[in-house]
Formats: C-alpha cells, structure tokens, sequence
C-alpha cells in the first residue's frame, strides 16, 4: 500500500509545509504534497510514528544522507533527506499521530 500524505493525514502534511517555509525550505516543501507513505517504522518504541516516503535501505542511508529536525511546538519531527529528498518523517513523542500511523500501517 503506498498513499499520499496530503490525503492520509492532511494536518500533518499542512504542519509540515509550514514548518519547511518557516525555515526558508521552499524546495522541501514543495515536496510535501508529493510524499508517498510507504512503510512506518517497526522499532517497537511506544513514542516512534516514524513514516517512510521511500523504501528503508539496508543498513545506514550512506554519504548523500542529512537529518533536518523541524521547529514544531510538540515532540520531534525531523525529516531524513537523501540527495535532498525527503525519504523519511522522523515523528517522536506525537501519541495523537502514532495512533493514526498504527491504524495506517497495522502489521
């Protein structure tokens, strides 16, 4: 199963795109309504939501990898960029999300 952000969870996905703007990342916002969820993370931390937008690799996401942590007002989000794309939506302590994601991506 692989569907948009925008339509799954459209208050994430506005959160998001404001957060980008407010850092001056207009191109990474851009790519917001493009996102396809494809997978949440299987870490089994009860604060993880963690969402993929691009197959996990195997092992780390290698040299064109960068961690861009977001300035939102409760837990943690952090996008994972590879080249510059948005590959993965690092969610922490965001209990109303995780419940959402859990019913998204069951097993």
């Amino acid at each position: 199963m692989s569907s948009l952000l925008q339509d799954t969870l459209p208050d994430l996905a506005d959160e998001l795109t404001a957060l980008l703007r407010s850092q001056h990342e207009k191109e990474l916002a851009e790519q917001v309504p493009l996102l396809r969820l494809v997978d949440r993370c299987r870490c089994g931390d009860d604060f993880c939501a963690t969402l993929y937008t691009a197959p996990k690799p195997e092992g780390a996401y290698g040299t064109n990898h960068e961690s861009l942590p977001l300035n939102s007002s409760s837990g943690h989000l952090i996008l994972d960029l590879v080249d510059r794309k948005i590959v993965c939506i690092e969610i922490l302590f965001r209990e109303e999300l995780r419940g959402r994601v859990l019913q998204l991506f069951p097993q």
